[in-house]
């Protein structure tokens, strides 16, 4: 592959996440790394794309910049659209599809129409396919008759590992999961247990972490589809992640048998049943693991996943009853949307900023050592 120019490289993840997403960054070497709304920059080769895609537990996709000009009129985007050196990146036998973005600073500031002679230059010029439903995205940016283009060079959002079959309703994303383990302190080295544990996703996002399991190691990415790819330089990077052995164990429990069972299946599916126990077992009749004192991590029912909130209520105070009792030594993060419940568990909590998560602004909420 020949040698390419440094690339601004954009880290998408929720408002609220980008100082922690810049700390996993450059703590994977991908520095410096320098958090801004919506995301985390950092520079790089096109192997630093797909590493940071393959390795990053908290980015919501990767963006890559990969050019762009000034245009102050139609006619003159059609003309220097043309001239833009696709065929560097893109290949002409891979569907594309354009998303535009524009605001009043711009003389061009008609999406459609822009999008239109976008699309039409790469067509003729590079004969790649348009394509509405194409995976490969094209994002072009203009702002003060400046035009960037950039690549959206995941695909599917990150949060889909590639391998959870079952899901229950209003899962945790897998991206956000690690981002509040992380915030929480962990760094694979304590256990974690989850006494609401859904699918499972807490349980086996830690899990992964304390095996140094790639989060991207089992899916495809849009950036497979690019000019610029080298399979064999890919599959050596992806052979090279060796995973590491623990003696920790990573507990999830509930109360519905069904989401056991279908957290037992994901962690099977991960590849991580061996390090990993769940069980049937309400809030009342938790007890800690034999072994180390770690982290307890919960995303309790609130806000639209629940009707009536007055269970709630109860449910929380008992569960902070019960994990002051039976957890001395191990500290508690819990996600909620309501900061009343949060209280109601007498727990000395510390809240984190807001994050948006399934159509709610949830928070996470922090313990010192019980």
């Amino acid at each position: 592959m020949s040698a390419l120019p440094e690339l601004d490289i954009f880290l998408i993840c929720p408002p609220g996440l980008e100082p922690l997403l810049a700390q996993e960054a450059s703590e994977a070497g991908f520095a410096p790394a320098k958090a801004v709304a919506g995301g985390v920059e950092i520079k790089g080769s096109w192997p630093d794309v797909w590493r940071a895609n393959l390795m990053l537990r908290g980015a919501v996709r990767v963006l890559v910049r990969i050019g762009g000009f000034r245009a102050f009129h139609l006619a003159q985007l059609d003309k220097r659209a043309r001239k833009f050196p696709w065929a560097d990146i893109l290949r002409p036998d891979v569907p594309l599809r354009v998303e535009v973005t524009t605001n009043k600073r711009s003389k061009i500031y008609h999406a459609k129409a822009a999008t239109e002679r976008i699309e039409r230059a790469i067509s003729e010029e590079l004969g790649a396919p348009i394509s509405k439903e194409a995976a490969l995205v094209l994002k072009a940016r203009f702002d003060d008759n400046l035009v960037t283009f950039s690549l959206d060079s995941s695909g599917e959002s990150l949060h889909k590992r590639g391998f959870k079959a079952a899901v229950n309703k209003a899962p945790m994303r897998e991206t956000l999961a690690a981002m509040f383990l992380r915030d929480c302190g962990f760094d694979g080295n304590i256990p974690v247990l989850d006494p609401m544990c859904g699918s499972g996703t807490f349980v086996i996002e830690a899990a992964e972490r304390a095996l140094g399991l790639a989060p991207g190691r089992a899916r495809s990415f849009a950036f497979e589809h690019l000019a610029s790819f080298d399979a064999a330089a890919w599959d050596a990077m992806r052979a090279s992640i060796t995973p590491q052995e623990t003696k920790l164990k990573f507990h999830g429990s509930d109360r519905d048998q069904g989401a056991v069972t279908m957290s037992q299946r994901n962690a099977e599916a991960a590849g991580v049943a061996d390090i990993t126990e769940f069980s049937c077992t309400p809030i009342t009749a938790l007890k800690a693991p034999d072994g180390p004192k770690g982290l307890i991590i919960i995303n309790p029912p609130y806000g639209a996943r629940i009707g009536n909130k007055k269970p709630l209520y109860a449910l929380h105070a008992s569960l902070g009853e019960v994990l002051k009792r039976e957890f001395k030594g191990w500290r508690v993060g819990l996600v909620t949307s309501e900061p009343g419940l949060a209280k109601t568990t007498g727990l000395k909590l510390t809240a984190g900023p807001y994050v948006p998560h399934g159509g709610l602004k949830v928070r996470l909420y922090q313990s010192g050592v019980l």
